[in-house]
């Protein structure tokens, strides 16, 4: 009970606080990732171009990433900032983020899906038809941006066409906006196309190929374009370039905020619980299991959760815990690991495989999960069932000596003893009963 109470007093603290810490923590990043002084730098003679590297799903940490580069590019005066992109897609509400941070940038933002063998798809054609300058590197693709909801629903459902008639028209905008292939936004919005690099450039879907940097900023050299203070007219020529790399915070949170984590550390932390109150005192697995329940409900603010699911990995903890309580000979653990596998099949709201949880990590935290769990209830079953090895019980069915008149010598120690007969000092006997500080004995039969 006492763990408990401690577990349920730091979710209280945490979800108390974590509006705070939130906001304190994109301070602290803001402040990392941007310049000491307040006042805007004055534009050095030489042109800088940031990079930043944005490699896997598109979530809130992506989002954060690329807000404060947009930041940093506009405090130090950039002429250009440069998304490296290859993505599967993303989440809805970080993806329209990006994209509104991207058109209200006063420092011109270049989309280039590198390296070759990349793609940008879904949340990436977002990003891409919202940058300044789309460019692409060869034997690369982009499409496939149709807008899935949670629950899968099919395209006919109202609720699916209301999402997509949305995502078109945020896509058409930004497509009227930077003068790209309108049609083609649409198609791959509604149909799910894909199309290379070399197709996208006839299509006008991008405005460059490119297979390096070097070549990139060549080609946007001298041309033109809109941010909200109106056209600048690009000059990179001897550009300064230096890339923005992820800071060791934003890294751990990234990979914290993964689907695939999140569940790990969700399943961890209610294991350590359950181990907690499997063997009151431990300590270790109730502290390991409570920090990890702490990381994984952040990753939950962060991820699309479907509370069906959250409640299924709930259940599947409460049966674990009912089987020390109840005997059910093993049916409770099975249910709770069905229930498990259920919940983290259901637990991120997509229907696309690259942002839910893998089935291979699923399938193996279950296994590790449902094996660690069933390990616990042996042994808990088989201390309970084990005769007692210290404390005055433990002396029952040992063998003693008789000392003198009603008192026996057992483990080193003289005890007060009863029989129902008359035994001679130095016989061997056998201890029966204990009652307080009485032991009640036999007479050990001779052979």
């Amino acid at each position: 009970m006492r763990v408990l109470r401690v577990l349920a007093l730091g979710l209280f603290a945490f979800l108390l606080l974590s509006p705070i810490l939130s906001l304190s923590l994109k301070s602290i990043l803001r402040a990392d990732s941007l310049s000491s002084s307040d006042a805007p730098s004055v534009p050095a003679i030489q042109p800088l171009v940031y990079t930043i590297i944005v490699d896997g799903a598109i979530g809130t940490i992506t989002d954060t990433r690329i807000e404060l580069a947009i930041a940093k590019s506009q405090q130090e005066g950039a002429a250009l900032l440069v998304i490296i992109l290859d993505t599967p897609g993303g989440f809805t509400k970080p993806t329209w983020s990006i994209c509104k941070n991207i058109l209200n940038s006063s420092v011109p933002v270049c989309v280039f899906i590198s390296p070759p063998g990349a793609r940008a798809g879904s949340a990436g054609v977002y990003m891409t038809y919202a940058a300044n300058f789309a460019a692409m590197a060869s034997s690369t693709n982009i499409g496939a941006a149709h807008p899935v909801s949670g629950a899968g629903e099919k395209p006919d459902s109202v609720m699916n066409e209301k999402i997509t008639n949305d995502a078109v028209a945020q896509i058409k905008a930004a497509a009227q906006k930077r003068g790209r292939n309108v049609e083609w936004a649409e198609q791959a919005v509604r149909q799910s196309v894909s199309i290379t690099d070399v197709e996208a450039l006839a299509n006008k879907v991008i405005d460059i190929r490119a297979d390096n940097l070097e070549q990139l900023l060549a080609q946007v050299d001298g041309r033109e374009t809109e941010v909200p203070k109106g056209k600048v007219k690009m000059a990179l020529l001897g550009a300064r370039v230096e890339n923005l790399k992820i800071s060791f915070i934003h890294r751990i949170l990234d990979v914290i905020t993964q689907p695939d984590v999140a569940f790990i550390l969700f399943s961890i932390g209610g294991l350590g619980i359950i181990l907690e109150l499997y063997n009151p005192g431990a300590i270790l697995p109730g502290v390991v299991g409570a920090i990890s329940l702490i990381l994984a409900f952040y990753a939950f603010q962060t991820l699309p959760i479907n509370y069906a699911g959250l409640a299924l990995i709930i259940l599947a903890g409460i049966l674990f815990i009912a089987e020390v309580k109840i005997v059910s000979h093993g049916l409770l653990t099975v249910g709770g690991i069905i229930s498990l596998f259920f919940g983290g099949l259901m637990l991120v709201d997509t229907v696309d495989p690259a942002l839910a949880v893998s089935k291979s990590v699923l399938i193996t935290t279950v296994a590790c999960v449902g094996a660690s769990v069933a390990l616990a209830l042996w042994l808990v079953i088989k201390v309970a069932r084990h005769k007692p090895w210290t404390g005055n019980e433990a002396l029952v069915g040992k063998v003693a000596e008789m000392r003198g008149s009603g008192f026996v010598y057992v483990e080193g120690a003289l005890w007060r003893a009863k029989s129902d007969e008359e035994i001679p000092e130095g016989s061997k006997v056998t201890i029966t009963r204990v009652e307080g500080l009485t032991l009640t004995v036999t007479r050990q039969l001779s052979h």
